[in-house]
């Protein structure tokens, strides 16, 4: 039986190669379950078959961390400091968010989470549901303001983790204003993910300063006339502001420096004034309301003025 387990269980190309064990799971349980006439056979080749898929993972999860590391420093720069590398490994190591795919992000300084985080994270942990109801006597539909409760069942556990979100016209973007109802209800999502998971950091959609930060500086008489990168005590970056409408609206980053540079007039983003840096983003959540389609054939056209100028 020892014979037969060498022969059959190891493929000829074997060769000491840990991915042709995982390669070939499904071939050694089913050769297991067929010619093994003990069941400590049966549990030592399951045993293997945890081992090589805990390697797996772990050689998945350093590639994750180090991509992290390097597309952060790419995208933030001199923001990011030591101690924002730290947080960020550990914050991929128990959770395995990707700074890629947008699941995280650097906005003021701090990390936050992104609600497709949160869903991916709840996928991935093969959660039981979510469950998403309105709290009537606290929603008001004509004053647009809406209140959501959201419990989130996880399989391990036996009651749910509940959350609850809030939106109205004075606590959300311009750009959504009008869809209170969705954004509270990703609110109430986000919390409810968050306790579920033990998740300590925000998320972005939880963030109520980043509705208007134009109109609390203009209300608090904070001077905005200082470099473009910076903001106030408590405010958002112009930079950030500009990366979730990129990324919100799946627009190419170069075009968009272009249109900028262009519409600030001067010949790169760097060089504009915080007020034109600010009337561009004004603008640019404008146009990609009203019509995406137009601003991407505006876009465009700086790529082919572009080309011809090479």
């Amino acid at each position: 039986m020892g014979d037969l387990f060498k022969v059959r269980f190891q493929p000829p190309w074997y060769a000491e190669r840990e991915s042709s064990v995982l390669s070939h799971v499904a071939h050694i349980v089913l050769e297991c379950v067929r010619f093994a006439s003990r069941k400590s056979l049966t549990q030592c080749v399951y045993m293997k078959y945890n081992v090589c898929m805990d390697r797996s993972l772990s050689r998945l999860r350093r590639h994750l961390i180090y991509s992290n590391r390097r597309l952060a420093k790419e995208l933030w720069g001199n923001e990011i400091e030591q101690r924002h590398f730290r947080t960020l490994r550990d914050l991929t190591e128990r959770f395995g968010f990707s700074v890629a795919r947008g699941e995280i992000q650097l906005l003021n300084r701090n990390w936050y989470v992104t609600h497709s985080g949160l869903l991916q994270l709840a996928y991935r942990n093969r959660s039981s549901g979510i469950r998403v109801q309105p709290i009537h006597e606290y929603c008001n539909s004509g004053a647009n303001r809406w209140v959501f409760k959201a419990t989130v069942y996880r399989r391990s556990a036996p009651k749910g983790f509940v959350g609850y979100g809030d939106a109205d016209p004075s606590n959300v973007s311009p750009l959504v204003r009008g869809a209170e109802m969705r954004v509270a209800e990703t609110r109430a999502v986000n919390r409810a993910l968050r306790k579920a998971y033990g998740i300590g950091i925000c998320s972005v959609e939880e963030l109520g300063y980043l509705s208007s930060p134009s109109e609390r500086v203009q209300g608090k008489g904070i001077n905005s006339s200082h470099s473009n990168g910076n903001a106030g005590a408590g405010q958002p970056r112009l930079r950030d502001r500009l990366c979730l409408l990129i990324r919100k609206y799946e627009l190419d980053p170069t075009l968009v420096k272009c249109y900028a540079a262009d519409f600030c007039g001067t010949e790169t983003l760097r060089d504009a004034s915080r007020d034109l840096v600010e009337a561009f983003i004004s603008t640019l959540a404008d146009e990609t309301a009203k019509d995406r389609a137009a601003l991407i054939c505006k876009l465009n056209s700086y790529n082919q003025l572009a080309e011809v100028k090479s």
